[in-house]
């Protein structure tokens, strides 16, 4: 199952709702510190309800514990950026990606995309590039984008679908 990574989340609602979808699809919540909240903060647990004692949570004091325990696992990392090479619907997921995203008011830093094994976007007509005003989406919405893609992905590959009766 890949495992999402929020690297030094600031806003506990987003959190909090990245944790509900990985409650729902089983799938590891990986948070690497310094938090711009306290893992207690009532909006966090708030947003994530009480689904909590069904996360899989680590938590990472810095980038180096992170990347030393995903080294000792094995997969890749796939990092979330505006600027990335690959367009999220185009990536061939596997089950142990390591879906990477930045801080909400900043994004991945340029070092940690260097990084990653590959850079993923998620496209949007109406960004900055396209000539609107949206620079990016909600942390927890391009979570939910990108994790479900993957397992869809994953979930076809490892039972198809019956075709759907008229």
């Amino acid at each position: 199952m890949p495992r999402v990574v929020l690297f030094q989340p600031q806003i506990p609602p987003n959190t909090g709702n990245v944790a509900r979808s990985c409650a729902a699809t089983a799938s590891e919540l990986h948070l690497i510190e310094p938090l711009g909240f306290e893992i207690t903060d009532r909006t966090l647990k708030r947003a994530g309800l009480d689904y909590w004692p069904w996360v899989q949570l680590h938590r990472h004091a810095d980038w180096e514990q992170f990347q030393r325990h995903r080294r000792a696992r094995g997969g890749r990392l796939l990092a979330l950026s505006r600027h990335g090479s690959h367009t999220y619907h185009r990536v061939v997921y596997r089950t142990d990606d390591w879906l990477l995203f930045g801080r909400e008011s900043d994004g991945l830093p340029p070092e940690l995309l260097t990084e990653a094994d590959a850079s993923v976007s998620i496209p949007m007509r109406g960004s900055i590039e396209n000539g609107g005003g949206v620079r990016s989406l909600n942390l927890s919405v391009a979570v939910g984008v990108v994790l479900f893609e993957a397992l869809r992905q994953l979930d076809g590959a490892a039972d198809p679908a019956t075709p759907a009766q008229p």
